[in-house]
């Protein structure tokens, strides 16, 4: 993994962070009169840093939003605030898979040893 994909899943990694704790705030607040959920976004800035748009991987943080009141989803939903959640969680999970093999093959590479043992 090159240096660029490295920040490239550490940011991922930052914007999945936010998403789970603002589901975390979603979900505890799903009672609360006149609560206005909150999203995150991150996916759309990193993959046009990481195309070569006008920032840079670097300059990209997830933004959260408050979803304004009468728009389509804005209406707090337990239903699909947990499935993001779970969702969030994978996708966490999977990439620190990612970085895990690829720890585990550089300390192969740099051991000397073949197949990770």
């Amino acid at each position: 993994m090159n240096a660029d994909t490295a920040i490239l899943v550490i940011k991922a990694l930052d914007g999945l962070s936010a998403r789970s704790v603002v589901s975390a705030q979603n979900i505890a607040n799903a009672n609360t009169p006149g609560y206005r959920p909150l999203r995150v976004n991150f996916e759309q800035a990193l993959v046009a840093a990481d195309l070569g748009g006008n920032s840079t991987v670097l300059d990209s943080f997830p933004q959260v939003e408050a979803i304004p009141i009468g728009a389509r989803d804005g209406e707090l939903r337990l239903d699909k605030e947990l499935a993001t959640a779970s969702v969030t969680a994978q996708r966490y999970g999977a990439l620190i898979d990612v970085l895990n093999y690829q720890l585990r093959l550089q300390n192969s590479a740099i051991a000397g040893t073949v197949g990770g043992n």
